[in-house]
């Protein structure tokens, strides 16, 4: 399988025989302004145990930050919807999982589909304490996009090749749709893993409480990750979390 590093999406078939003779699904999102580069090592480390992995490219991800601005929430969430609805017609059981929006996606999925078998997220983004937020309906007609938020990475030498600049009008729908994710967590029941950097300099603390608090799964495994940023899914803890959703996949996909 080719894959382009950069833009294409990663598709990867089950493999049956390396998992008990089940199909096991798993389906990863980027975040906003990054694309499937970053989930592509979690993937592939996934892919090699049996799993078929999804890693679709969000719209307006991987192209231009001013396309991305022409975007909302619900292509986001139609694409990533697509991807689910692939893996759940191929496979016997699937877990969704992502990285900052893409985590706020798989939330959204778990929400909202009950043929999930379980969610894993990272450093995922539903709030945020920063005052500039509460004045974004206001600058995204004046302006069309802030620093970019690409990079958080501890690991010295890697790229996440995400944009340069953080599209205004795209992150408000965002942040739009973050008050329905908070409201709908209760209906989340199944297993949740959550990896958390515990420095991160794009989310910060305010979405763990609210996320940990409303889920009314009881089976709520937190990771603290103590030497990455953001994007730790390219960082130093980044093998800490291939072991530990794969561990976690196999668990909550055991047909017992």
């Amino acid at each position: 399988m080719t894959i382009h590093p950069l833009a294409s999406p990663h598709s990867a078939p089950a493999q049956p025989d390396l998992t008990g003779g089940r199909r096991i699904g798993v389906l990863l999102s980027h975040g906003f302004t990054g694309q499937p580069a970053s989930m592509t090592p979690w993937g592939q480390h996934l892919e090699a145990l049996g799993y078929a992995v999804e890693i679709p490219r969000l719209p307006g991800h991987g192209t231009t930050w001013q396309e991305l601005n022409t975007l909302r929430w619900e292509d986001w969430y139609a694409e990533v919807t697509k991807s689910l609805d692939k893996l759940v017609a191929e496979n016997d059981a699937v877990v969704v999982g992502g990285l900052s929006m893409g985590g706020a996606l798989a939330l959204r999925l778990a929400e909202d589909r009950p043929d999930i078998a379980g969610v894993v997220v990272v450093n995922p983004a539903v709030a945020s304490k920063r005052l500039d937020v509460k004045l974004l309906p206001v600058l995204k007609h004046l302006v069309g996009s802030f620093p970019g938020i690409a990079n958080d990475i501890k690991k010295e030498g890697v790229e996440e090749h995400g944009y340069t600049k953080t599209p205004l009008k795209a992150i408000h729908s965002f942040m739009q749709a973050w008050p329905v994710i908070i409201a709908d967590l209760p209906k989340i029941t199944v297993p949740v893993l959550y990896f958390r950097s515990t420095e991160d300099h794009v989310v910060d603390e305010a979405s763990q409480p609210l996320i940990t608090s409303g889920i009314s799964s009881r089976d709520v495994t937190v990771v603290p990750l103590a030497n990455s940023y953001h994007v730790a899914t390219l960082d130093n803890d980044a093998e800490q979390i291939f072991a530990g959703s794969a561990d976690f996949i196999a668990r909550v996909t055991s047909a017992s």
